[in-house]
């Protein structure tokens, strides 16, 4: 599976692989490398996708101006 497929979720949890086989002192320069590179695209990927959320969570309303304001969207916890 692409990376650009990966829930943050699994983004996530491949990341924190990555980061377990680089503490790893066995494994050679090069196969450090590529799973820093692979480590720096799911790190991208992941910031991708809580700038999303983010988005989603704000609103765009008027002031009472008419000016384009952002909000937090309002949630109800009751439910």
């Amino acid at each position: 599976m692409k990376i650009e497929e990966l829930s943050f979720e699994q983004a996530l949890e491949k990341l924190e692989e990555v980061v377990k086989e680089l503490e790893d002192e066995g494994i050679s320069l090069e196969d450090s490398m590529q799973r820093f590179e692979q480590g720096i695209k799911l790190s991208s990927h992941c910031l991708k996708k809580l700038n999303e959320a983010e988005q989603k969570i704000e609103q765009l309303t008027r002031s009472e101006e008419g000016r384009l304001v952002t909000k937090e969207l309002e949630v109800d916890t009751e439910s």
